[in-house]
């Protein structure tokens, strides 16, 4: 089996229970939710598909894995969407090199392979999360472009675990121009309801990513739309 790899890179998490840990990513091309924010919309967009998209088996994944972080550093697999592939055998080359894996996902198909650590990013205007895939979920992170998301994407978390932290992210573009309106209903809600965290980007800040010369350096606007900026 090969797997699509539009980019990989080792930098730190930016985001979550596990910020500012060293990771390398793995981000796999193909998403069906076509986020109109999404910031990494060379995975799916028409008009910012790169030249080419490398396939790596599993074992080819594995040892760039070894080669280009230390050990310690544990694996993210993103995307685009990373749930529409067999991850079994990925998961079993990495966890040979006794690395953790995670992944990254809005739940839209059943889990494949033998995951340490499941973030779910439900998209409640595509398509929902799957049932079996949110009572997985270590963790949930709301992405908020609009105050109302915030309810919408509780409404499809139905089955959460009790000890999955729940994060509200602004949209990049929100956080960037420090919209008071998402700001505010983030705030306004970790208040109201303690189980929720305000959550950020804190890798864009750093531009962590980069600096490793395996990352996609070109400009592609949020969503594929230029009005959003980058």
């Amino acid at each position: 089996m090969k797997y699509p790899v539009y980019e990989r890179f080792y930098t730190w998490q930016g985001e979550g229970v596990h910020l500012g840990r060293a990771a390398y990513f793995i981000r796999l091309y193909g998403c069906p939710q076509a986020c109109p924010w999404c910031d990494s919309a060379g995975t799916w967009h028409r008009d910012y598909r790169p030249e080419g998209v490398t396939l790596m088996s599993a074992e080819e994944l594995a040892q760039a894995v070894r080669a280009e972080s230390p050990d310690g550093a544990f694996v993210v697999v993103t995307g685009g969407e990373p749930i529409l592939f067999d991850l079994a055998p990925l998961t079993g080359a990495l966890h040979a090199l006794g690395r953790r894996v995670h992944i990254e996902t809005s739940g839209i198909a059943p889990l494949r392979g033998d995951l340490d650590w499941v973030t779910l990013s439900p998209k409640p205007f595509g398509q929902w999360p799957l049932p079996e895939v949110v009572a997985r979920a270590d963790e949930v992170k709301l992405i908020v472009h609009e105050p109302g998301d915030i309810r919408a994407g509780l409404e499809t978390l139905e089955g959460l675990r009790k000890d999955a932290v729940l994060w509200l992210h602004p949209e990049w573009s929100k956080a960037r121009e420090r919209d008071a309106g998402v700001l505010n209903a983030i705030t306004e809600a970790v208040k109201d309801d303690p189980r929720l965290r305000a959550g950020y980007q804190m890798h864009k800040l750093y531009r962590a990513d980069d600096l490793d010369v395996r990352s996609d350096k070109r400009l592609i606007p949020l969503g594929g739309n230029p009005g959003l900026g980058y």
